[in-house]
């Protein structure tokens, strides 16, 4: 049995590492700028002042402060808790630390290898974590098929970036499925459906969002990290 068990864990890491070697190995100048500019959190600054303004526009101020709130708790899980205290228990070393013998093979941009460790993600579990509670919020299809492909457009980056397996990110996913989903279920029952069939304004952060890419796209033109 252990020996079956540990025969599956060296699959799972050969796949996991033969995955980040492929999506990291596909690079140029270009896209070193376009993923780097993808990566930075402040970027997308404006998308989130237009989620906040789609609340604002089809919420009382007490529900945006719930939502706000309860917002605040899936970061707290999915941010601190994880790098606080499940990566060092994880403990599992970057693929560009250069500690680890696959930083050899990794190709990284400006020199930005990250931390130390890297399982979970916290790329990967805040944007997720927003996806789904958002989504659960919401219930819109097409704005969720957006910040689905938005919050995958994160992970691929930090692979692409050198500085996550596709197993940190995986995990970090699961841990905002988990994260999104009890604090919704706990915001939903304190402050009741929120569901509502007619919201204003609900697409301005898929055109800002779109918007923002599209600055990327061209500034990285221009622009080499």
């Amino acid at each position: 049995m252990m020996t079956e068990l540990s025969e599956l864990f060296q699959t799972l890491k050969t796949v996991d590492t033969t995955v980040f070697l492929a999506v990291n190995g596909c690079h140029n100048d270009y896209f070193d700028s376009v993923m780097w500019l993808v990566s930075d959190r402040f970027v997308w600054l404006p998308m989130y002042a237009a989620l906040l303004y789609v609340l604002l526009k089809n919420y009382s101020y007490k529900v945006v402060l719930s939502v706000l709130l309860a917002i605040g708790v899936v970061i707290l899980f999915t941010d601190s808790f994880t790098s606080q205290v499940v990566r060092p228990w994880i403990a599992r070393l970057r693929p560009g630390n250069l500690d680890n013998p696959l930083s050899a093979c990794v190709h990284v941009v400006d020199g930005y290898r990250g931390g130390a460790y890297g399982c979970p993600s916290n790329h990967a579990s805040n944007t997720w974590g927003l996806a789904f509670f958002f989504t659960y919020l919401f219930r819109r299809y097409w704005l969720s098929v957006f910040l689905f492909s938005w919050a995958l457009l994160q992970c691929y980056s930090r692979m692409y970036l050198g500085v996550h397996y596709f197993g940190d990110l995986l995990i970090g996913v699961l841990f905002a499925l988990c994260g999104s989903s009890v604090v919704y279920y706990m915001f939903s029952r304190i402050s009741g459906p929120q569901y509502a069939q007619d919201l204003k304004h609900l697409y301005m952060p898929v055109w800002v969002g779109l918007f923002i890419l599209a600055v990327i796209m061209v500034s990285s033109i221009f622009y080499r990290v």
